[in-house]
């Protein structure tokens, strides 16, 4: 009699001990942090705290002007919005949160520019290329975390034009669904 209880216990433990624990040591962590966006953005250049910044902002609007194509245009304006990205990055490191939220500001609006572009083209006959328009979402992905991470980062006094900034992002994020 002792035997058959040993036995039942023994196949009650296996059939309901190991099995859980199997799938407890198997299962996926979960985590609660949010992945970082893979989006390398480009090298920014010289920052807007710079004496002769006022140079790279005549080249800017002088090849703003002179790009007639509205693809090529947009593709410009994804350009600026990147930079105006990573300096933003730069100045909030260095501590100079005016200027980081100025430069995210001016990126966003670059960047709100590239979907009447697209759309005007589209009607046009010219489409965006697939890659392009997945740029357009890993950018506006990676810009949204940036923005996120300039509020974390910032004094209280610079919410109000980041918010206004990330709103403008996510008027880009409907915008480039549509395409």
């Amino acid at each position: 009699m002792i035997t058959k209880s040993l036995i039942f216990f023994f196949c009650l433990l296996v059939f309901l001990v190991i099995p859980p624990a199997f799938y407890f040591l198997n299962s996926q962590p979960f985590n609660l942090n949010q992945e970082k966006v893979e989006y390398n953005l480009p090298y920014p250049g010289i920052l807007p705290d710079h004496p002769f910044f006022f140079i790279k902002e005549i080249r800017d609007k002088v090849l703003e002007l002179t790009t007639r194509d509205n693809l090529k245009k947009a593709e410009l304006y994804l350009l600026f919005s990147d930079k105006r990205s990573a300096m933003a990055i730069g100045l909030a490191k260095t501590g100079k949160d005016t200027h980081a939220v100025k430069a995210f500001l001016q990126g966003e609006e670059y960047f709100l520019k590239t979907a009447p572009l697209l759309e005007t083209s589209r009607k046009q006959g010219v489409t965006a290329s697939s890659d392009f328009v997945q740029r357009l979402k890993l950018s506006n992905a990676k810009h949204k975390e940036i923005g996120e991470g300039l509020l974390k980062d910032l004094p209280q006094g610079q919410d109000d034009t980041v918010n206004r900034a990330l709103d403008l992002n996510k008027r880009v994020k409907r915008k480039i669904e549509k395409l």
